[in-house]
């Protein structure tokens, strides 16, 4: 019904309060009737028609229908050295941008919902479609070695390749571009947005922003060029070409390393383990900034083994400078039956690792911790001391440690 369409969102939240009204009253009213009240079409949806004729065609994909397809994406070079034809679907797609490379059907959209096979080309239903925007401090992303009290101007659209159970902004990341109303904006226009704000940082962060990787560089690129920095905060599940393209135009890469066992990839956030650690290699070869968060949730991946061997391979293959933050879990999303991790436990992580040569490693989501604090590898002394997500107080000259002068790693100025 045309002016009376919903989106899935609105109508699960008018669901909820015409539901709680109802029973109040001592009648539970149906979705048809819920609708019926509202005037709304039950088979009506957000349209998409809008978003469509604004989605551009994306990168990192191939078709058997484009103009210089990529064999080699789908077929072995055995199989193609035979030379035989192959029989394609009709414009079927394959998207390169993450690790699922998805199989998509004309018409249809990969895991991430973001992106979409339309007449045999793949278009980004996100571009220019921010759905949240945010100035929050760095350390919420958390980057303790990157410009510390910085303020970050944060955006996402929706959409992620990943299902984690434990997601707390699943209602970004588990949406589809057609769930939220969003006024266009061009990336030119975004990073002028940050930079009145006063902010010299922008960040993508809340859902995975490889899914607007698009959007994403080309923000990048027009924010370097009012001065501003880019840092991402991702899962680390895209390929190599799209990693390389953000890492040029990036200053800071924070990667969530959610677990070190395949097991806990597949049964918990729906991935593989093997493609974040390959993205990890990548950044930390590249020099660009890396940090690294595992958030530990109980009984899951949590174990001394697991913790171990996470903080063991980040400094044999990242490096023993990179920080490492353990963070704090707190019940959410489809993990509302757990508790938030001890501390007890995310002590002995950050003291396991250090001991496995990690040599700045974090207590995450506990306030006032001594283990939120940035201590000089070589003394020992205070260099940056934090209440929070805020900086108390900084000990350091010209990026090295006031006390004794060691260089402490990271973005300083």
């Amino acid at each position: 019904m045309e002016g009376h369409s919903v989106s899935r969102r609105s109508f699960i939240g008018a669901t909820a309060r015409w539901g709680g009204a109802a029973a109040g009253a001592g009648a539970l009213l149906s979705s048809s009737d819920i609708l019926n009240l509202l005037g709304v079409n039950p088979a009506a949806e957000e349209p998409i028609d809008g978003i469509l004729r604004r989605a551009p065609v994306a990168r990192y994909w191939t078709s058997p229908t484009a103009a210089k397809p990529d064999c080699t994406a789908c077929h072995t070079p055995a199989a193609l050295a035979k030379g035989a034809e192959h029989a394609h679907k009709s414009r079927v797609v394959k998207c390169l941008l993450c690790a699922h490379t998805c199989l998509i059907p004309e018409g249809e959209r990969g895991r991430c919902r973001a992106r979409m096979n339309v007449r045999g080309q793949l278009r980004s239903l996100v571009y220019g479609r921010p759905i949240a925007e945010h100035v929050d401090p760095i350390e919420k992303k958390p980057f303790f070695h990157f410009l510390p009290g910085a303020e970050a101007y944060s955006l996402a659209t929706s959409g992620c390749p990943l299902r984690c159970k434990f997601c707390q902004n699943w209602t970004i990341s588990q949406a589809r571009p057609e769930d939220y109303e969003a006024a266009y904006c061009p990336a030119e226009a975004m990073a002028n947005r940050a930079k009145g704000r006063g902010t010299p940082v922008v960040a993508f962060t809340y859902d995975e922003p490889t899914v607007f990787t698009e959007y994403l560089t080309d923000i990048a690129r027009a924010a370097r060029k009012v001065g501003l920095r880019s840092v991402l905060i991702s899962c680390g599940f895209m390929n190599e070409a799209p990693l390389a393209e953000m890492i040029e135009v990036l200053d800071g890469i924070k990667i969530d390393l959610k677990g070190f066992s395949p097991e806990f990839y597949r049964e918990v956030s729906g991935a593989e383990l093997a493609p974040v650690l390959r993205s990890i290699k990548q950044v930390a070869k590249s020099g660009r900034h890396l940090e690294i968060v595992n958030l530990v949730v109980p009984t899951l991946n949590d174990s001394e083994k697991m913790l171990a061997e996470l903080s063991k391979w980040v400094a044999g293959e990242a490096g023993p400078d990179v920080p490492v933050h353990f963070t704090r879990f707190h019940p959410d999303y489809q993990l509302l039956n757990l508790p938030p991790t001890p501390v007890a436990t995310l002590e002995r992580a950050r003291d396991q690792a250090m001991k496995n040569g990690l040599r700045y490693v974090y207590v995450g989501n506990v306030p006032g911790h001594p283990g939120n604090n940035t201590y000089c590898a070589r003394c020992g002394k205070v260099c940056i001391e934090r209440t929070g997500l805020f900086v108390k107080s900084i000990h350091m000259k010209a990026g090295a440690c006031a006390a004794c002068g060691n260089k402490i790693p990271g973005v300083w100025a």
